[in-house]
């Protein structure tokens, strides 16, 4: 990759942008509203505005290794919190997508330094899943599973919050989970029963 042709590439855009709609940037520059979080993973094939569609302004992103929403992740927190309650998004996806490399990572034993820590969260979804995961024989398959019971967890994770519960009591807002297949370019939902989880974990993680 040669920098210089990332601000070519820049310039083209610009053109490009100009040329549909001469107030694009003075209309972004007024500030943005969207209407959902995304939350997904770093992997540089997996980008959120052209995977879904959508354009600038349309949706507040957060990525990680293996699109985690963890309680002590002041990042992920604060754009969960600031998204919410300040943006006043009434839509949260968590997105993963298979051949994750968090997701495989975690299931080798190995030592790898300082993704340990980050990636025995995602060894916490297998522990909590592992009858369902050792009865898969085909490793691809069960790579695949776990990516989606990853995600299902998350999904759990940020139904744990108050963020998340007040907005739902307050306008309804919902929370998805979705993979992403690599290898067919389509959006997978898995229809996570939002109303279900957070009946189920009201007793103990009821905050509002």
């Amino acid at each position: 990759m040669k920098i210089e042709q990332v601000f070519k590439n820049n310039k083209h855009w610009i053109e490009e942008k100009l040329k549909t709609n001469t107030s694009f940037f003075d209309d972004m520059g007024k500030g943005q509203s969207p209407e959902m979080l995304y939350i997904g993973c770093s992997d540089s094939r997996v980008t959120a505005e052209e995977v879904m569609g959508l354009g600038p302004g349309e949706v507040f992103v957060h990525r990680n290794i293996a699109n985690m929403v963890i309680s002590i992740d002041l990042n992920a927190m604060s754009v969960v919190e600031y998204a919410i309650e300040h943006l006043k998004v009434n839509h949260v996806v968590v997105c993963g997508h298979y051949g994750c490399g968090g997701v495989k990572a975690a299931m080798q034993s190995a030592d790898l330094g300082l993704l340990n820590p980050w990636l025995r969260n995602i060894r916490d979804v297998y522990r909590i899943h592992k009858k369902e995961l050792d009865a898969i024989t085909d490793e691809e398959k069960k790579y695949e599973r776990l990516v989606e019971l990853n995600v299902q967890e998350q999904c759990v994770n940020l139904i744990k919050t108050a963020a998340v519960q007040k907005a739902y009591r307050d306008r309804n807002l919902k929370v998805y989970g979705w993979v992403f297949d690599i290898h067919t370019g389509k959006l997978v939902d898995l229809n996570i029963n939002f109303e279900n989880i957070l009946k189920n974990i009201m007793e103990i993680y009821h905050l509002d």
